[in-house]
């Protein structure tokens, strides 16, 4: 298995790899956080978005992290990848969290006027959207933490 990470190491590879394992394990972090706060296990949480921690977050700064440690904070494409990062960290903690709250209210509403005679569909909107800062924040860190991990790991289990 090193030699399979020292064999992608400073390449494209290394990058996808950084931001998919960074991707996988925050969904499986909140899949856990889920089983333990309502006591029910649901795989379907690996695919929802929202909750902790954003895995927008971890993904896009594991991708620009790993950008960096291979061609430098200094390059033009390390730029790039934080550009893009930050527009999707803010998305996620800004657009699609208040679209989240909109869709609250609208639920609320819903349930408000309708009776439950009505024969009015009630489908109800998704409402967990978007990420709350601090959210955004540790998808951030466990972003970073995995391409620090992927990068150096090895050199660590090999040298001691």
């Amino acid at each position: 298995m090193t030699e399979l990470i020292l064999s992608i190491r400073h390449t494209g590879w290394e990058v996808m790899v950084a931001f998919v394992l960074a991707n996988l394990i925050a969904q499986f972090i909140k899949i856990f956080t889920v089983a333990v706060k309502k006591r029910t296990f649901r795989w379907t949480i690996l695919f929802a978005t929202g909750g902790m921690p954003s895995s927008h977050s971890s993904t896009v700064v594991a991708m620009a992290t790993t950008v960096g440690l291979i061609d430098g904070f200094d390059s033009t494409t390390y730029a790039i990848a934080v550009c893009f990062a930050t527009v999707v960290m803010f998305d996620a903690a800004g657009l699609r969290r208040n679209a989240s709250k909109q869709a609250m209210v609208l639920n609320r509403m819903i349930k408000e006027l309708l009776s439950p005679e009505s024969n009015v569909s009630r489908v109800k909107l998704k409402e967990f959207l978007g990420h709350t800062p601090t959210e955004v924040l540790v998808g951030a860190l466990l972003g970073v933490a995995v391409s620090l991990a992927l990068h150096f790991g090895p050199d660590y289990i090999i040298n001691g």
